[in-house]
């Protein structure tokens, strides 16, 4: 029986500059933290870590993430990408499909990856301080997501198939020029926060009363 911190490693902070060959031979681990280590690439070995349910990789310097990610089909818990170089994620992560938390935050994101859209089991995804100009009709696989954070990219609405999202209780536009936001979003009948501060481009429309009285709380 492995021990509780066999099961759980961090490295946070450690100016590693690239990740030891021994960490992956460390298969066992349900948990690793390589956040804020100057880390500019990563190796294909990660996909040896079967066991794996959270795996943080923010705040380095990542510019590609390697498809044998993609393999690690235990990942349940939490993805941190946020604050790297990324621009695209490799369709392979589409099969991490048991994850409830990604984080993608603060990289260079110009559209949504696919692979994103096909992470159905979702419940909270992050994908503030990018340069998202639309969100695809894709979005609405995401049929378990509860929190949408979209602040600070440039996005001018959503989609009408956001309608189909029934679990969203979150919807964060703060920063955005947004011009209009589709009436679907009467359809989504746990929506408990709609946040447009920071947001000068829209007009309030009549259908906002409808969701205020609802119990939605609108900021604007």
């Amino acid at each position: 029986m492995s021990n509780l911190s066999d099961l759980h490693l961090s490295l946070w902070k450690q100016a590693l500059g690239a990740v030891p060959d021994h960490v992956w031979d460390l298969t066992n681990l349900q948990s690793l933290v390589l956040a804020d280590n100057g880390l500019a690439e990563l190796s294909d070995r990660v996909g040896e870590l079967r066991a794996l349910r959270t795996l943080d990789l923010g705040h380095n310097q990542l510019r590609h993430i390697p498809a044998a990610l993609g393999e690690l089909v235990s990942l349940s818990d939490f993805l941190y990408l946020h604050e790297n170089a990324l621009q695209e994620l490799p369709p392979s992560l589409g099969r991490l499909t048991r994850l409830r938390y990604l984080n993608i935050s603060e990289n260079g994101f110009e559209r949504l990856p696919d692979a994103v859209t096909e992470m159905s089991g979702l419940l909270e995804l992050r994908v503030t301080d990018n340069r998202l100009t639309t969100l695809p009709a894709s979005i609405s696989k995401l049929r378990r997501l509860r929190e949408l954070h979209l602040r600070n990219n440039s996005l001018t609405g959503l989609p009408e198939e956001i309608g189909a999202m029934l679990e969203l209780r979150q919807i964060d536009l703060r920063g955005n020029p947004v011009a209009a936001l589709p009436e679907t979003l009467l359809k989504l009948p746990r929506l408990e926060k709609l946040d447009l501060r920071w947001v000068t481009t829209i007009s309030r429309p009549s259908w906002f009363a409808e969701l205020e009285q609802r119990g939605c709380a609108i900021y604007l």
